[in-house]
């Protein structure tokens, strides 16, 4: 069994978490600049067996995709024709940087630290691939 990736993509910043081999838990791993996000997965992926991608697809409190998925589709139609045997899943992450700046609140963290964007963007990819788990249990 593969382990899943969630992919918390940012127009900057993309938020990566990953599954244990199991799929047991779901662990923040990095924040990278967007520029390299396919290559990063390119190199991930040959190290280790990821079985599914999972991406945070913004949407609306109504409904409707939000205004950042002019910028999600064309990675998503990239990330198709560059891996092609692994299956990447649109996933509802509406309100996870609210969960995560909430969860850096709860744990302790210091304002300096909860400031820092890239560690809000490593929660929320974990927070879209909790949430991704829960509804396959």
């Amino acid at each position: 069994m593969g382990r899943i990736v969630a992919i918390d993509y940012g127009k900057k910043r993309t938020g990566l978490a990953v599954t244990d081999p199991l799929r047991i838990t779901a662990n923040p791993l990095l924040t990278i600049p967007t520029q390299e996000l396919i290559e990063w997965l390119r190199a991930y992926i040959n190290k280790e067996q990821v079985d599914e991608v999972v991406i945070g697809h913004p949407t609306q409190l109504n409904g409707q995709e939000s205004e950042s998925m002019q910028y999600i589709k064309p990675f998503m139609a990239l990330f198709a024709k560059s891996f092609p045997h692994i299956p990447l899943i649109p996933f509802d992450e509406r309100f996870t940087s609210t969960i995560a700046h909430r969860a850096m609140i709860d744990g302790g963290m210091s304002k300096k630290k909860r400031q820092d964007k890239a560690v809000v963007d490593k929660l929320a990819a974990c927070i879209i691939l909790e949430d991704y788990l829960n509804t396959k249990h």
